[in-house]
């Protein structure tokens, strides 16, 4: 059975976040998905030690810190697809997503391991609540560190809300839709054993930056010309200021 974590990173499990992030688990329970839902805060996440920086080997699965993210591994690795729903923080996500996320890194970082990140393929949907702006910063932080460690991201897999106001009918729609979405496709993919990031094509890399390089080159020799015609027929007709004018006129100005 598909099955979807949800992942509260709000300090209030009564909340608008924690409200939004129950319909979204409403939506994947509707399309039949096995839901869990963890409150962040209730749980000891220690922030990454940066492992990778010192030796890029030594950061791998399972992680070295004893905390509970130990448990949250199992459940995300037992999991097609994760939400996360966090209250916006100084237009970013609260501490503990962030922790939670950089500590992912150990499954992502199996690539060079193993050559295959760990969550690769797995779904993931993001909500965010506040009573500010930042609502697309956070979420764009969130999905654009998900999707470097393998996560995809289907439609419609975002929702936010930026008043302290009840939410209306819309965005309640909105975040059912997240939940739904993320189990759809995580229904989808479960069927299809995709290999997304091939680690065995690097001795490719070489010829094909070659080749690449070459048709640059001669791109830039042939727009070149045609650029320097427009620049040159816009300086005539004094609509541009020529290189050399621009320099003449500076010295003239101090």
């Amino acid at each position: 059975m598909t099955k979807v974590l949800f992942l509260n990173g709000s300090p209030r499990n009564y909340g608008l976040t924690y409200t939004l992030l129950s319909f979204a688990l409403r939506g994947a329970s509707s399309v039949g998905a096995e839901t869990k839902l963890f409150n962040l805060y209730e749980l000891e996440i220690h922030p990454c030690l940066g492992c990778l920086s010192d030796n890029q080997s030594s950061c791998m699965y399972p992680c070295v810190i004893d905390d509970d993210m130990k448990k949250i591994y199992h459940e995300v690795l037992s999991s097609n697809g994760i939400v996360i729903a966090t209250p916006i923080y100084w237009f970013a996500p609260s501490g503990v997503v962030k922790n939670f996320i950089d500590r992912l890194t150990v499954f992502e970082n199996m690539i060079f391991i193993n050559g295959r990140s760990l969550v690769e393929g797995k779904i993931a949907g993001v909500i965010a609540v506040g009573n500010d702006g930042g609502a697309v910063q956070a979420i764009s932080s969130i999905i654009s560190a998900l999707i470097s460690m393998g996560f995809s991201v289907p439609p419609f897999s975002f929702c936010y809300h930026t008043s302290n106001e009840e939410p209306n009918d819309n965005t309640l729609l909105d975040a059912f839709n997240v939940g739904r979405n993320v189990a759809l496709l995580a229904k989808v993919l479960e069927r299809n054993e995709i290999k997304w990031y091939d680690t065995k094509r690097i001795e490719e890399i070489s010829f094909i930056k070659e080749e690449v390089k070459t048709i640059c080159k001669l791109n830039k020799e042939i727009n070149l010309l045609k650029r320097n015609t427009i620049i040159n027929k816009l300086i005539l007709n004094g609509n541009a200021i020529s290189p050399l004018e621009e320099v003449k006129n500076k010295n003239v100005r101090s």
